[in-house]
């Protein structure tokens, strides 16, 4: 029986063991936890989701909407985990946390053909197939002896988290329910802000007191940037980003901000501050987070912290299959890859397994289009870039359509990233 290792049980790794698993193939997962923690996993569940509960777009015409119909097609467990455990997030696909994981979890601890191994992995055989996938958080350990053997030099990025409240100490009678313009189902809790208010808010903010962290300024990935970060940059920053009122106005009444709050489990219990990542001090933190109208008794469950993202320059090493140029053996996926994101890493994950199966078997390899965003985002990773950068999906990165309305644009884009998914299966004699 072919064996693959895989080292990581985070989104891409859990994915890659699920697809290669019912490919017959078997798998060797490893994973350092419980043995050996990092500073941003709070559970030993597999797939844990550190940062937001929410993954983005259920949108087809939205690029990371897209990427999820495309994985869908290839059998994802990570879109069958999300939305088994879904919660009311409106246009998003938001998830209970536990329940997500646990689902993972299960799913490859009671798989005939996986093996879970718990144990840090601190050195890779270049002779033995393997999918490393351990994630931005990878050990010390690990790190070194990899940048030792593919001759490269790791970088990284700082991503943060945002807080959770506990929802029982949510004013109601000020926060009022609703998705923005009442797209889908009134799904997020906002608390509104006058001009005076926001005033308070926003000076007590950029003069807050934040935790050390080396380099803190430097090479802070903007899609999860510290919201004290964002505010300096302006004073009505925020209110063009995560605190825009447009379109969330309550009974006549237009808030000059809007503060939005996330379901972030199940049963309602748990709320997550949407786009409140921050690196501020555990008490800075609360005395900020009870300035904002309605959560003035606030109770924080989780506190924001801020932490180090690994990834590799994956132009000079990898190619358009995840796989390492020089060690054929050697796959890379994840947002170690230089992919970032939950869907687009279990995408990465996804493709790499793809592309192992047919490596192991002798079978023609040749990249997904670059037409669909799975194989856009793998041809992103592999190609040349003055400045490497992780990634999310976007529309930018397919093939141009030439000019077209926007609206008209991203269904031609849909419809291409179907078309040429299916010949591609079709193709490489596959069933999607």
């Amino acid at each position: 029986m072919m064996e693959v290792n895989i080292i990581g049980a985070g989104l891409a790794g859990s994915e890659a063991a699920y697809f290669l698993a019912n490919k017959g193939i078997k798998v060797n997962l490893y994973e350092m936890r419980p043995e050996k923690t990092t500073e941003a996993h709070q559970t030993n569940l597999f797939a844990e989701l550190v940062c937001s509960n929410s993954l983005r777009s259920k949108d087809p015409l939205n690029a990371v909407g897209m990427l999820k119909v495309e994985m869908q097609d290839l059998g994802s467990l990570i879109i069958k985990a999300a939305l088994h455990s879904e919660v009311k997030a409106g246009s998003s696909l938001a998830v209970d946390r536990n329940l997500f994981s646990r689902y993972i979890t299960g799913k490859l601890l009671f798989h005939p053909n996986i093996t879970i191994i718990e144990q840090e992995v601190r050195e890779i055989d270049p002779n033995v197939p393997t999918i490393i996938a351990t994630g931005p958080l990878i050990s010390a350990a690990l790190r070194t002896s990899l940048t030792k053997l593919l001759h490269t030099s790791e970088l990284h990025f700082f991503d943060a988290i945002a807080p959770i409240i506990d929802e029982k100490t949510i004013d109601k009678n000020v926060c009022y329910l609703k998705s923005r313009y009442d797209k889908g189902e009134a799904a997020y809790l906002n608390c509104p802000m006058t001009k005076e208010e926001y005033t308070l808010f926003y000076n007590e903010l950029v003069n807050a007191e934040i935790a050390t962290l080396k380099d803190f300024e430097i090479n802070v990935f903007e899609g999860c940037m510290p919201v004290e970060i964002m505010a300096k940059r302006g004073f009505d920053t925020l209110t063009y980003g995560p605190l825009k009122p447009v379109g969330l106005e309550n009974n006549n009444n237009h808030p000059y901000a809007v503060v939005q709050l996330r379901q972030d489990d199940a049963i309602s219990s748990m709320y997550n501050i949407v786009g409140f990542q921050t690196n501020l001090k555990f008490g800075e933190q609360k005395r900020i987070i009870r300035l904002i109208p309605g959560l003035e008794n606030a109770e924080i469950l989780r506190y924001g912290v801020m932490h180090q993202n690994a990834y590799f320059e994956s132009p000079d090493l990898l190619n358009a299959y995840y796989q390492v140029r020089a060690y054929p053996n050697i796959f890379i996926a994840g947002q170690i890859s230089g992919v970032e994101g939950y869907v687009e890493s279990a995408s990465s994950g996804l493709s790499a397994a793809f592309h192992m199966e047919r490596y192991l078997k002798g079978k023609e390899l040749k990249p997904f289009p670059r037409e669909t965003m799975i194989g856009a985002l793998a041809y992103y990773i592999s190609t040349p870039n003055k400045v490497f950068n992780p990634m999310n999906a976007n529309l930018g990165l397919l093939p141009s359509l030439g000019k077209h309305r926007k609206v008209e644009r991203k269904q031609l884009y849909k419809d291409r990233s179907e078309q040429s998914l299916n010949h591609y299966l079709v193709e490489m004699n596959v069933e999607s």
